[in-house]
C-alpha cells in the first residue's frame, strides 16, 4: 500500500504542509537548525563528530516514525514549503487515538525563517487537521519556560495552562510547562485552513473515510 500522506496538502496563510518525501530529506538535512533538540533518551555515536550525529538522529526519527505507524501510535511528520522552499518540520503526534482523540505537536524552522509569524500558521494547520477532519477533542502541547516563542504561539491559539512538570536535559533538571486546547475553545475561533488528501489518510488513524 502507498503512503497516503505523499498526498496529504494543509495550507494555511503563506505556510504549506505536506507529507514528507523521501526527496525532501536533503533538503531538510541542509537547513537543519543546531539548536533542535533530541530526545535525551538516544543513543549518540562517539564515533560520529555532533552534526553527523545531529543529522543521523533526525534521519533515524523519521525513518522510526513512518515504519513503526499505527492508529494506537503515531507521529506524523509534515515538511513546511514556504514561497517553494522547505523551511522545517511540522509534526502531529497520537497516542491511542481512536480513544483518546487527542494530539501533541511539535516543529522547527531554519534560523533564516524565524520571527516571521510562520510558526502560528504550522500550529493552526495541524490543529486543523486534528480538530476538524480527525475529530480530536484536545490537544496539548509543552515547552521549557525559557521556550517563550513555543509558549506565546499556543496561548494566542487558546491553550490554557495545565501544570508543570520536570523533565531531564542535557542541562540538568528543568521545568516543563504543559498546556491543553479544547475542542470547543477551537471551534470558538475562525480558522482559514486549507485541508485536501486527507480522506485516503483517514484508516491509518483508525478511522473511517
Amino acid at each position: 500500500m502507498e503512503w497516503p500522506f505523499f498526498d496529504l496538502r494543509v495550507s494555511c496563510g503563506e505556510v504549506l504542509l505536506r507529507g514528507v518525501t523521501d526527496a525532501d530529506l536533503d533538503p531538510l538535512l541542509a537547513v537543519l537548525p543546531g539548536d533542535l533538540e533530541h530526545d535525551p533518551r538516544s543513543e549518540r555515536l562517539a564515533e560520529l563528530d555532533d552534526e553527523a550525529d545531529h543529522r543521523r538522529l533526525f534521519t533515524a526519527n523519521l525513518w522510526k516514525h513512518r515504519g513503526s505507524w499505527s492508529p494506537a501510535s503515531w507521529c506524523l511528520e509534515l515538511a513546511v514549503e514556504v514561497d517553494g522552499a522547505v523551511v522545517g518540520v511540522q509534526a502531529l503526534e497520537g497516542d491511542d487515538f481512536p480513544l483518546l482523540r487527542t494530539v501533541d505537536s511539535y516543529s522547527w524552522l531554519t534560523a533564516g525563517v524565524r520571527g516571521r509569524g510562520l510558526a502560528t500558521s504550522l500550529r493552526t494547520g495541524v490543529l486543523a487537521l486534528a480538530f476538524d477532519h480527525l475529530g480530536a477533542v484536545a490537544a496539548v502541547s509543552s515547552a521549557t519556560m525559557d521556550n517563550a516563542p513555543s509558549l506565546a504561539v499556543s496561548r494566542r491559539l487558546g491553550y490554557a495552562d495545565n501544570g508543570v512538570s520536570l523533565i531531564r536535559t542535557a542541562a540538568g533538571a528543568e521545568q516543563l510547562q504543559h498546556l491543553r486546547l479544547t475542542r470547543e475553545r477551537w471551534l470558538a475561533d475562525a480558522h482559514d485552513v486549507e485541508v485536501t488528501g486527507i480522506e485516503a489518510c483517514l484508516p491509518w488513524f483508525g478511522l473511517s473515510g
